[in-house]
């Protein structure tokens, strides 16, 4: 907290004030939060920024928020330095707070942070938590344009208080620790990782750069008790032939979120440990967090669980997006709660698309997703609306055709998409990585599609790779494999 107010008060001197932007661009670190709650402490807005994005990306991301300065690694100077419309650069080093405690080199024409946290001297700030901006998220969103969530200190609170709160008592305030690779850039990694983490008073044990050696030593040398993740990385952890060694068994939870988890991940990676791999679903529009699966209740096993405490949920028709579905039927998701965004920052047509006033006077977000509830409440996500596949008329979910490929075991990951075909108007098409010194056949893999697929939903075509292209959170970028 003195750092966080150190840094406001030299923001505050550059001439930062409340509504004006400010961009991080930093790994795991604990930079990153003194970065984070100083720009908060002054009602300026945290703009989330990828350190692997290349000089283009963040010249959009810099030109559409408007940010005014940016904090990053030293090791990005010359790419931040490009920037023009950036008025103040702040660095700092992966080492300054590691063991190694080295100082950040200085560079001509920047401001080490370290030289930020001189003096406490903080403006008085008044802050309308519900309607003035902590974040801005750039995301995809639904129509795949990458744009700005506009999340309030509200949206941002009140989805830390929705996900500590359902799984009370299983967390122990001040006692917990939290094993955080998943990036706090990334809305999953920000929300639930640094600031659940912060409001529960837990250890956060970072790890800046995914690497599962890495990832486990840190398992055997600071025994964390809770662990989110996304899929691939549990793919990782279970591949790698020395993981019990470690003692991950130790850690009392898990959660997957992110990205769809197979189902034969998460009973083998539970056989392995003996613990609970939860499953939860949000998007950068919603702060993130949603639904997961409850703990004190019935599990079931590939559902994305219940709608987190004062969630709203309903399943609407695919075409027009208005009549309510039956029970069991597929339909589009849309949310309404505490933790839904204002909308999409300087973009009216686009928050339009996704935020949507229906009949009983309430404003819904369109996630974008196709979903069927069950009797329980509890939601499958069956796949992105502009994902689907649809094959002479048939439409085909990609997640149902991964989860067959996933099943077979020579199989270490595995992406489905459709490509064009001059006859049934789409083809589905998969790209397979196999395990470490598997051997399998295309005729093998195909024999077993037949086996568990109807014959409009196998791979028409089968492509081995050795590796699947992902976002610096490990989700598979199907758009690179259209690409």
């Amino acid at each position: 907290k003195n750092r966080a107010d150190r840094f406001a008060t030299s923001l505050a001197r550059w001439g930062i004030a409340k509504g004006d932007r400010v961009g991080i661009m930093l790994p795991n670190c604990p930079q990153y939060l003194i970065a984070t709650f100083g720009i908060l402490r002054l009602g300026a807005i945290v703009v989330n920024v990828n350190p692997l994005y290349t000089p283009r990306e963040l010249a959009l991301v810099a030109a559409d928020s408007g940010m005014r300065i940016l904090v990053a690694l030293d090791a990005l100077a010359p790419m931040a330095k490009s920037i023009k419309t950036i008025e103040r650069v702040v660095i700092t080093s992966a080492a300054e707070y590691s063991a190694a405690a080295s100082p950040c080199p200085e560079i001509e024409g920047m401001t080490r942070l370290a030289d930020a946290l001189q003096e406490v001297e903080l403006p008085t700030v008044t802050i309308d938590a519900e309607r003035d901006v902590a974040v801005l998220q750039y995301t995809g969103g639904t129509t795949g344009t990458p744009k700005g969530a506009m999340l309030t200190h509200y949206n941002i609170f009140a989805n830390v208080v929705q996900t500590t709160t359902l799984h009370i008592p299983a967390l122990r305030r001040g006692e917990e620790r939290y094993l955080l690779v998943i990036p706090y850039f990334h809305i999953y990694g920000f929300t639930v990782g640094m600031m659940a983490g912060t409001w529960l008073g837990a250890l956060q044990i970072l790890i800046p750069k995914y690497d599962v050696d890495a990832l486990l030593s840190a398992v055997r040398d600071y025994t964390p008790t809770y662990f989110p993740a996304v899929p691939t990385i549990y793919i990782s952890i279970l591949n790698h032939p020395k993981a019990l060694e470690y003692g991950i068994d130790r850690v009392r939870a898990f959660n997957s979120g992110s990205a769809p988890l197979p189902l034969e991940v998460l009973d083998k990676f539970e056989r392995m440990t003996g613990g609970t791999l939860s499953e939860g679903y949000g998007l950068s529009e919603a702060s993130p967090v949603t639904h997961t699966s409850p703990s004190l209740s019935i599990r079931k096993p590939g559902s994305i669980g219940i709608p987190l405490p004062d969630t709203d949920q309903k399943v609407v028709d695919l075409d027009e997006g208005v009549r309510e579905v039956a029970q069991g039927e597929e339909g589009e998701l849309c949310i309404a709660g505490p933790q839904v965004m204002l909308g999409y920052w300087n973009n009216p047509a686009e928050t339009a698309i996704a935020l949507r006033l229906h009949a009983d006077g309430r404003t819904w977000l369109h996630t974008g997703d196709v979903a069927r509830m069950d009797a329980d409440g509890f939601t499958y996500i069956v796949q992105r609306k502009k994902d689907m596949v649809i094959v002479s008329g048939f439409n085909v979910y990609p997640t149902e055709v991964e989860e067959v490929l996933f099943s077979h075991p020579a199989v270490l990951e595995a992406a489905v998409i459709g490509v064009p075909d001059a006859y049934r108007g789409e083809a589905v098409k998969a790209f397979v990585v196999l395990k470490p010194n598997a051997e399998c056949s295309m005729d093998e893999l195909r024999a077993h599609c037949a086996q568990n697929l109807a014959e409009f939903k196998r791979p028409a075509h089968i492509e081995v790779r050795e590796s699947l292209p992902k976002s610096a959170v490990g989700k598979v970028l199907r758009r690179v494999l259209r690409e």
